[in-house]
């Protein structure tokens, strides 16, 4: 199996994603890197670009919350603030993007293992799977 070195952790900061980061500290080794990652998806991308509306201060509260959660999220996991990452965009690109930024040799991303129509439309872990160049760990969570 291999070692690896720097591993970074996709977290949706859900209860669940305490299961995604045990694992991918089961597979880190002495001296192994772990790197946390939230993304936040716009609003824009769900309510499309062509509402008329100033989405800025809710984009802006969301952002906050999240970076408090995370934080502590972090904290409780003992992963120091230069290894938490929150980002803004379409989590599989970012997740990768990030992976390829760290030159992180291993991506650990919870999947809910969903099957039919929410299979084919995709999931953050199907997309990074699919674009990922480097090995990516899909942890199952919940049912």
């Amino acid at each position: 199996m291999a070692q690896y070195q720097n591993i970074l952790v996709a977290v949706d900061l859900s209860e669940e994603s305490s299961s995604v980061i045990d694992r991918a500290r089961q597979i880190a080794q002495a001296g192994t890197q772990l790197h946390l990652i939230h993304v936040i998806e716009p609003l824009s991308f769900a309510y499309g670009g062509d509402i008329p509306m100033d989405f800025s201060g809710i984009q802006d509260e969301i952002h906050e919350q999240a970076s408090a959660q995370l934080k502590r999220f972090a904290q409780s996991h003992d992963i120091e603030p230069a290894r938490q990452h929150l980002l803004l965009g379409k989590p599989d690109v970012e997740i990768q993007a990030l992976a390829e930024e760290l030159d992180a040799d291993l991506i650990v991303v919870g999947s809910h293992g969903r099957s039919g129509l929410a299979l084919l439309m995709g999931s953050t872990a199907n997309g990074v799977l699919h674009g990922a160049k480097r090995d990516v760990l899909a942890v199952r969570i919940g049912k």
